[in-house]
């Protein structure tokens, strides 16, 4: 069967596992590396997709469990699919659910901090009980819904048959993924359940676009996910077997913090494929995570925390994140960064979007979103152009420095 996508790595970093490329798909090319926005729910919160692409977003990815539980997978396939449905025409991406499998799952209520810092939470705290809401089994999770509390299995068959109803452009396979502070024994265990549905996936995706086929539809991409958690061996184990199945590209799943990409994600992308596109699940919430995904392997990533942040007045600046809110803004009418070609720099003032924030406005969630999307996927870019002439280094040691001062991330050197 022909391929979904096609990957050409155009440049290459000398002395880095780093490369730019082009990923081809039905619904266009994405440039890489590049940063997949946040669109969980079908929407990028506070923004519409038109300005998505006005600053330079290239794909948007959406969650699986989520539109399972909302509006249905079946009201999105009758809409035309994804982009369709949400008026995007460009490429798109679903999650397979399985990060749900985790936060409402071994994570559920237990202070665990499923976007970043591995050492937040109690280890001790970090083993299954009733109360969680996503249980386990070889067949695959059986989840009760956050809204109603409805109970709903999903397995590795009915992921991919979720996914190629929504009709994203590449999909990732449905795994487990599990506190990375638990035990080796429970890590182990994820990872080989994980293997297991990550066949299952690939039977069922090769059924379904043998159907798209028949019905002369796009054919759907999907990529296998890598666990492991901070295991050596594990992660190499995962990254061999999976490399071996013949997936389209490559899902990086885990939770780290930036001190650990450049072991685990090393450890992975130099024993997946080298001509198959890797994508790090759930990453890219601070600028750190950018260079070094990129820097070790990483073509492609996601992260809602853009978006999040923005929301909670916490914006990007070249010289740091700020709090929005804080009362020092109130009479500062400069733009929230003098560098920054976004709409709203190029239009509002601190002290306006500082109004916004204090009055409960809306729109103020609105333009601290569209800045920080533009801020991240135009970092990207500038990254990606400088693979190109070969001046990463020098451009990671001067943002770097400059974002984080004295204060840069546990591990990360410069």
């Amino acid at each position: 069967m022909s391929s979904a996508l096609s990957f050409t790595i155009t440049h290459r970093l000398n002395g880095t596992l780093a490369r730019t490329g082009i990923i081809a798909t039905p619904h266009g090319q994405i440039e890489t590396p590049a940063f997949i926005v946040g669109g969980t729910k079908a929407t990028v919160k506070a923004l519409t997709p038109e300005q998505v692409k006005e600053y330079g977003g290239q794909a948007i990815l959406a969650n699986t469990y989520h539109l399972m539980l909302r509006p249905g997978a079946d009201i999105v396939q009758a809409a035309g699919g994804l982009g369709a449905f949400m008026n995007y025409d460009g490429p798109t991406f679903t999650d397979s659910g399985g990060f749900q499998v985790f936060s409402l799952g071994i994570a559920y209520k237990k202070g665990i901090d499923a976007v970043a810092h591995t050492q937040k939470g109690d280890a001790k705290q970090a083993t299954h009980t009733k109360d969680q809401l996503a249980k386990v089994t070889d067949s695959g999770a059986q989840f009760r819904s956050h809204i109603d509390g409805t109970k709903l299995m999903m397995t590795p068959e009915s992921s991919m048959e979720l996914q190629h109803a929504i009709g994203a452009d590449i999909h990732m396979a449905f795994d487990e993924l599990t506190a990375p502070l638990a035990s080796h024994d429970i890590i182990e265990a994820a990872m080989d359940r994980t293997h297991k549905w990550a066949e299952r996936c690939l039977t069922r995706h090769d059924e379904l676009n043998a159907e798209h086929i028949a019905k002369g539809e796009n054919l759907q991409a999907l990529y296998g996910v890598v666990q492991g958690a901070r295991d050596e061996s594990l992660r190499k184990q995962s990254a061999t077997f999976l490399g071996n199945l013949g997936f389209d590209g490559y899902g990086i799943g885990g939770v780290f913090e930036p001190g650990e990409i450049p072991s685990v994600v090393r450890w992975v992308n130099e024993t997946l494929p080298d001509d198959k596109p890797r994508h790090l699940l759930g990453m890219g919430s601070q600028p750190a995570d950018l260079f070094l995904g990129v820097e070790y392997g990483v073509d492609t990533f996601d992260c809602v925390a853009p978006t999040r942040q923005a929301r909670n007045g916490a914006l990007y600046t070249y010289d740091g994140r700020i709090n929005i809110t804080n009362a020092k803004y109130q009479g500062d009418f400069s733009p929230i960064d003098r560098e920054c070609d976004c709409y709203s720099c190029q239009h509002y003032t601190r002290a306006y979007i500082n109004h916004l924030f204090r009055s409960d406005e809306i729109l103020g969630a609105t333009l601290a979103s569209i800045h920080n999307e533009r801020f991240v996927v135009r970092t990207v870019d500038q990254i990606r152009e400088s693979l190109k002439d070969a001046t990463y280094f020098e451009l990671k040691q001067s943002f770097l420095s400059r974002y984080y001062g004295d204060t840069l991330p546990t591990g990360v050197v410069i």
